[in-house]
């Protein structure tokens, strides 16, 4: 066991990133064993550590945002795309206290969103702006980064209803309802229908060092999500523990309705990551110039472990 090198596995304690949970609860109960690597996950609070980690060299593989995932590669980091974590799984919620009805009650409001380099961030830009509202500093809408984890608290102590509300990835949405303070506005799946959003990436000097680990992963990764999609009761048991949230909210998240977040679907689509980056880069110009897509996506390994 002490000469298989360690992988490890960055990841923010969310929804999207479950199939890594549940990965990591079959092989600590001995369900799942791997031959070529062990495993070690590491949690992090916000966007940002995640993307200085992989910038570091502090961990091996992660699940990431998409178009952050893009701006690394971008910055010169030698890392592949396998794996879509999921798609969809994302909800804009609107602060009670706010007495938001339309979307046109978010001007002069602030709404939080998890990073600049999201999707959450691109559907929201969407949105406002199909209905008539500009988004940015000083203009119809704030925004504002916050750690997906600090959102439902923000809204929380915002008697004032200064903050409209957020767009993040679940649990935390059903988190702010469940304890009262928020209220669901549009789920991502309605604004764009299996959209991608969270991705898993590898370092390259992986991939070419220790392809058979990074296969193992995969296969794990994509069984994970069937058996997200298929045992919904007990993957929010594992949720609850990997995520730190009640297993009722977990539930919710995957059960109402059946499709909020998808985990059956994992293989990169490369046509939806040019649709994010053009619409990132062209219209939004958060993404400062465009990646080869194809030198950047390595399907191999999703084809191997038979995603769809």
């Amino acid at each position: 066991m002490a000469d298989k090198p360690i992988v490890k596995v960055g990841h923010l304690k969310i929804t999207d990133h479950l199939i890594l949970g549940v990965t990591q609860n079959q092989v600590e109960s001995g369900q799942t064993a791997f031959d070529t690597f062990q495993m070690e996950t590491i949690p992090y609070l916000g966007w940002n550590q995640v993307s200085d980690a992989m910038k570091n060299g502090e961990i091996d593989a992660c699940c990431i945002l998409a178009p952050t995932a893009m701006d690394l590669f971008k910055a010169g980091i030698d890392i592949k795309l396998v794996l879509f974590a999921h798609k969809t799984g994302s909800v804009l919620i609107k602060n009670k206290a706010a007495g938001i009805t339309s979307i046109a009650d978010l001007k002069g409001k602030m709404i939080a969103i998890p990073y600049q380099l999201s999707v959450h961030h691109m559907l929201l830009h969407q949105l406002l702006t199909e209905n008539g509202l500009i988004p940015g500093s000083g203009k119809d809408v704030g925004l504002e980064v916050m750690a997906p984890s600090q959102m439902p608290q923000a809204v929380q102590y915002d008697e004032e209803g200064e903050i409209g509300g957020f767009i993040v990835a679940e649990p935390f949405g059903s988190q702010a309802i469940a304890e009262g303070y928020g209220e669901e506005f549009y789920l991502s799946k309605d604004l764009w229908p299996k959209h991608p959003c969270c991705v898993v990436v590898v370092k390259n000097e992986l991939v070419e060092q220790n392809p058979d680990a990074v296969q193992e992963l995969t296969n794990s990764l994509v069984a994970s999500g069937q058996f997200i999609q298929e045992q919904k009761t007990e993957a929010a048991k594992i949720g609850a523990t990997f995520l730190g949230q009640t297993e009722e909210v977990v539930l919710k998240v995957l059960t109402e309705p059946v499709d909020r977040v998808m985990t059956n679907e994992l293989m990169p689509v490369v046509d939806d990551l040019s649709k994010i980056q053009d619409y990132m880069c062209d219209t939004m110009n958060v993404l400062k110039g465009k990646i080869d897509l194809d030198k950047f996506v390595d399907l191999q390994f999703a084809k191997e472990a038979g995603a769809i």
